[in-house]
Parts: C-alpha cells; structure tokens; sequence
C-alpha cells in the first residue's frame, strides 16, 4: 500500500492495480485501502471480481463517480420522485400493515431530521412529491465521491432513496436496510414460497450491500 496526497493506493505482489479504466485503485482512508486489499488477498489462483464487490464499487466510484459527482447525485434525487417507501399496497391488510410498520418509521425520520415531508401514494399511480421534501432530502445528499458513490449503491440496490439516506446517518444497520427493502418481496414468498434463483440473485447483491455499507463506515463524513 503506498501513501500520498491523494490517497492510499493498493498494490498486488508489488504492482500497483488499476481500474478497467486503467486508473489507480487507490481509497481515500487506510482503514478502506485495508479492506480492499483484504478482498484481493484472499483470491486465489483465479482473481474473480464477481468475488470482490468492494473491488467493484471501488472501481465504479474511481471512473465514473470521481469525474461526475453532479450526475449521480441527480440520480438518487430522482429516486426521490417515486420512492419505494413512499408507494403502499392497496391490500392484502397483511402487507399493508408490513409495510407500515417497517417503512413509516423511515418517512417520519426523514421529515423530522431531514425536513422531507413526503406524500404517501396507494398502488402504482404516481403521485408528485413536494418541491420542498425533495430540495430538503437532496440537500442530504453528500458530494464526496466515495460517499456518494456508497449511498448510489444503496439505493438502486433497495429502490429507495430514503432508506440509503437513513443508512447513510446512522438511522438503521444495513441488514434493517436490506429487509426493509424487501418487505413486498419476503411477503410474496412466504405466501407463494421460495424462489431458488431469485435468492442467489438477492444473495449476490445482498454483498454489495454490504460493501456499500462499508465504504461509508471506513470512509466517515470529514
């Protein structure tokens, strides 16, 4: 690991690694170049980035976050407009109760922290959000690129915004992020079952979660 001005950039049996956009694979603190260089310390004979979602994230930040923070954070403001929290089934009584319970503590956190009132909608009819909720929540949104690339994460991982923006202050762990976010989906599957593909699928982004997750522990608002 070699240290300078811009970072700590991570180093692989003495050769500095690069990003598919042949840029350095450096962190901003020591504590995340350690966890990065932990994830390729423990490839073996065969480097697999399908094995390395903090690798990935890093690299996703590096070469298209760094060069266009304004983007991305418009990105996850548009999120905002049709918030997963924000939208409530119309029945069954089962899942709206759920649904309740999990999410309107996350609304009412983000209008008593964040000054986000939002509206509630029922079923799939779009229902415009306040100007005010929308400039308050997005006022959130922190323009560090590594930060901003980790809450991005989050949020098109879970479909909303405002759960990546509690996780973001501390509100909740990731792991309540990541139930939260699958609310509809645990619902329908303890009604209709298991789906085998479906959850290997949520397996794999359930660990870039967790990097996301990560990402914002090692690298602390300065």
């Amino acid at each position: 690991m070699d240290e300078d001005e811009g970072g700590f950039a991570i180093r692989l049996d003495g050769r500095a690694v690069r990003t598919p956009a042949r840029r350095l694979l450096k962190a901003p603190t020591r504590a995340l170049a350690q966890a990065l260089g932990a994830e390729w310390n423990a490839q073996e004979e065969l480097i697999d980035p399908l094995n390395m979602p903090l690798t990935r994230l890093a690299n996703a930040i590096i070469d298209g976050v760094v060069d266009a923070p304004a983007a991305v954070a418009a990105e996850i403001e548009r999120y905002l407009g049709s918030d997963l929290v924000l939208y409530r089934a119309e029945g069954p009584q089962g899942l709206v109760a759920r649904q309740a319970q999990i999410w309107d503590p996350l609304v009412d956190w983000a209008g008593e922290t964040l000054g986000a009132r939002f509206v509630l909608a029922q079923g799939i009819t779009f229902v415009a959000q306040p100007a005010a909720a929308l400039a308050a929540a997005g006022a959130a949104i922190p323009r560090d690129p590594w930060r901003l690339g980790a809450l991005n994460a989050i949020t098109t991982l879970t479909g909303s915004a405002v759960i990546a923006l509690a996780v973001l202050a501390g509100r909740i762990a990731a792991a309540e992020a990541w139930a939260a976010a699958h609310v509809d989906e645990d619902w329908n599957m303890d009604s209709w079952g298991r789906d085998a593909l479906a959850l290997e699928r949520r397996a794999f982004h359930l660990c870039e979660m967790k990097a996301a997750a990560l990402v914002l522990e090692l690298h602390p608002a300065g």
